[in-house]
């Protein structure tokens, strides 16, 4: 089961290996990342970055994408986390009713295509970003901007209307 997609340009970090798993009780993160999977120093990295009892399983968006649908998965509870919102869509897409929520958190900060729409300070997409994140809108699956749990849970539908977008 996954507990919350966070889509995070940094993946793990600080906030989201201390602060998230402790919130949602997850001893489980999957970094969902084909560059992560595929990179040892990343990875080596990623690993640093958590901190004791916390498991970290590192793979391609297609292979996660199997953990997730494999039986034995069903009661686990996971923290997934991706850096982009396409892959965040086409886990929900491809899991159906095993995602609880999405937390678009950090996006696109780091993205330099011209023409980019900023949905809020840490919202930042796009055109195709955009249409993803509009998919993941319309969902079932709440899909909403967290950046850490003390803050509002605000809607990214709100958030693309308010854009005018």
């Amino acid at each position: 089961m996954i507990s919350q997609i966070r889509i995070d340009d940094r993946l793990i970090h600080g906030q989201v290996a201390l602060v998230w798993s402790k919130e949602l009780g997850v001893r489980h993160i999957v970094v969902a990342n084909d560059h992560a999977a595929t990179d040892d120093v990343t990875r080596m990295t990623l690993q640093m970055a958590l901190p004791s009892g916390i498991k970290l399983l590192v793979k391609t968006v297609d292979d996660a994408i199997k953990v997730f649908n494999d039986p034995r998965a069903k009661d686990v509870p996971m923290f997934v986390l991706t850096n982009c919102v396409h892959d965040a869509l086409k886990i929900v897409e491809e899991c159906p009713g095993k995602v609880e929520a999405v937390n678009a958190a950090n996006v696109g900060r780091f993205d330099s295509t011209p023409n980019k729409t900023q949905l809020n300070a840490c919202i930042t997409l796009n055109d195709q970003e955009l249409a993803d994140l509009k998919k993941l809108a319309a969902s079932e699956v709440p899909t909403y901007a967290q950046v850490v749990p003390i803050d509002p849970k605000t809607p990214v539908a709100k958030l693309i209307k308010d854009a005018g977008k």
